[in-house]
C-alpha cells in the first residue's frame, strides 16, 4: 500500500522498480555461464521445438496439447507454458536475456517432469531395459538452470548489457 510517496515496506516506489531490475537482469562478471548457457540451450530447444514446431520427429503444437490434456491430464494452461518455456527459454539463454528468470522456469518445468512422469528410474534407458527413461538428464538441466539463476548471465550476455542503475523515475 502506498503511504504518501513511500510503500509500507519504507522503500519509495523507484526503489521497489530498481530492485527487480537487479534481481532479473543482473549479470555477474564471470565468463562461466556463458557456457552453461550454450549447453543447456543446446539440449533444451531440440525438445521445445519437436513440441511447438514438430521438428526433430516432433509432434508439433496441437499434438502435444492433445498428448499434455488427454494422456498425462494436465490442464491447458501447463501444457501451454510448458510448450512456450522449452522453446522460448532456450533462446532467450542463449543470448543471455532474463537468464535467472528462464532458469527458474526451467526448473519448475524440468522438476515438473520428474514429478509426473520421469520418476520411476534414476538412469536414463540406454539399452532399452525401462519401461521409461530415468530422471538423470531432467537432474542435470535443474542443475544447470539453477546455476545459471544463481550466478545470472555472465559477462558476455544481453542481461550485462542492460544498466542496472538507479531509474529516473518521478512518483
Amino acid at each position: 500500500m502506498v503511504i504518501g510517496r513511500r510503500m509500507r515496506n519504507g522503500r519509495h516506489l523507484h526503489e521497489n522498480v530498481g530492485f527487480m531490475k537487479q534481481l532479473i537482469f543482473k549479470a555477474g562478471n564471470g565468463v562461466a555461464p556463458l557456457f552453461l548457457r550454450i549447453f543447456l540451450a543446446l539440449v533444451l530447444f531440440p525438445h521445445g521445438a519437436q513440441k511447438l514446431l514438430g521438428w526433430f520427429g516432433g509432434y508439433g503444437f496441437e499434438g502435444t496439447m492433445g498428448y499434455f490434456r488427454n494422456t498425462t491430464g494436465i490442464p491447458w494452461i501447463l501444457g501451454f507454458l510448458v510448450i512456450m518455456i522449452e522453446f522460448f527459454g532456450p533462446i532467450a539463454l542463449l543470448l543471455g536475456a532474463a537468464t535467472r528468470l528462464w532458469s527458474i522456469a526451467i526448473c519448475i518445468v524440468m522438476t515438473g517432469v520428474i514429478l509426473t512422469t520421469f520418476n520411476q528410474y534414476f538412469f536414463m534407458n540406454w539399452f532399452g531395459a525401462q519401461k521409461t527413461e530415468g530422471a538423470e538428464y531432467f537432474l542435470l538441466a535443474i542443475g544447470m538452470a539453477l546455476s545459471l539463476a544463481v550466478s545470472g548471465a555472465g559477462r558476455y550476455s544481453v542481461d550485462a548489457g542492460i544498466k542496472l542503475g538507479r531509474p529516473n523515475l518521478k512518483i
